[in-house]
């Protein structure tokens, strides 16, 4: 399936000269939705996770059925004060100022064998910071899974330690 096909690309959003991903497009189609995550599964499984990590937001809409579909559980990397027990953070920088990311410190068991699923790898920054803070935890990474990858900001370069797939590529 052309899966390019099916993302929305609307130019000049959320600023000039962004041509932004629209995966609601995709989304909202049963049949592209459920090829998608089968997709994803099917590139997952010879890492054998015990169990899929996403990133907020859009990493819940990709992982969360991922993991359904493997039969695995499913760990939410939220942003700092959305999780409601004890934490365990990663601050990292952007372009301009940080960020931090946090996971349940009881999410992650030591040598559990996670694959992180998102919507999009770009710069690899939030991926980098996912893959510090479940190491940090003891997790074992095993790989990285996208809906879209953007191959010319080079995000793949940051994360050669570990597996990448990307299901579409612009």
């Amino acid at each position: 399936m052309d899966f390019q096909k099916e993302i929305r690309v609307i130019e000049d959003f959320p600023k000039p000269g962004i041509s932004f991903k629209d995966i609601t497009t995709l989304l909202k189609n049963g049949d592209v939705y459920h090829a998608a995550v089968d997709a994803l599964v099917e590139a997952l499984k010879p890492w054998q996770p015990e169990v899929i990590v996403g990133p907020e937001a859009r990493g819940f809409l990709l992982g969360a059925p991922v993991a359904y579909a493997l039969g695995l559980g499913f760990i939410p990397v939220r942003k700092p004060g959305k999780l409601p027990a004890e934490t365990m953070q990663e601050t990292y920088a952007l372009e301009y100022g940080s960020d931090t990311l946090e996971v349940h410190a009881d999410a992650i068991h030591t040598g559990q064998r996670v694959a992180i699923v998102d919507d999009l790898l770009a710069t690899g920054g939030t991926m980098l910071a996912s893959a510090n803070l479940l190491s940090k935890a003891g997790a074992n990474v095993v790989g990285m899974a996208f809906l879209i990858e953007l191959t010319f900001l080079n995000g793949r370069d940051r994360l050669l330690d570990y597996p990448v797939f990307s299901l579409v590529e612009y």
